[in-house]
């Protein structure tokens, strides 16, 4: 299983940016797919996540603000990122739990990570 990550990059403080993740392989089901954050110094924590009935989940900190949605077809998991701020900035990792050949079921798969940097 491969998700390839896109859309980080420079952005002023009240600025926006769309992350946008891909899963492919040999994926026979996904139940959850989001997105986690590391900053220097600080753990990796959960930044938004959606589930395959559309429940969605969101760190306090960037609720309002931030949006995740799911396209189950493409396998595809979106951030859109609103008002941002500098302590946004941070490595986006996605993720996604899904049954795929060769691993165990529901096992967790990591994206290689996009950083965002929001200048105040």
């Amino acid at each position: 299983v491969q998700l390839q990550a896109s859309g980080g990059g420079l952005v002023q403080a009240g600025g926006s940016l769309r992350l946008s993740c891909a899963a492919s392989g040999s994926i026979f089901s996904i139940n959850a797919m989001g997105w986690y954050r590391q900053a220097p110094g600080k753990q990796r924590e959960l930044v938004a996540v959606i589930t395959d009935g559309g429940s969605t989940n969101y760190a306090d900190s960037v609720k309002g603000r931030f949006t995740v949605s799911r396209d189950i077809v493409k396998n595809t998991v979106y951030l859109q990122m609103n008002s941002l701020k500098p302590e946004d900035t941070a490595v986006y990792y996605c993720y996604t739990e899904a049954v795929a050949a060769g691993h165990p079921a529901w096992s967790d798969f990591w994206g290689q990570g996009t950083q965002v940097t929001v200048s105040s």
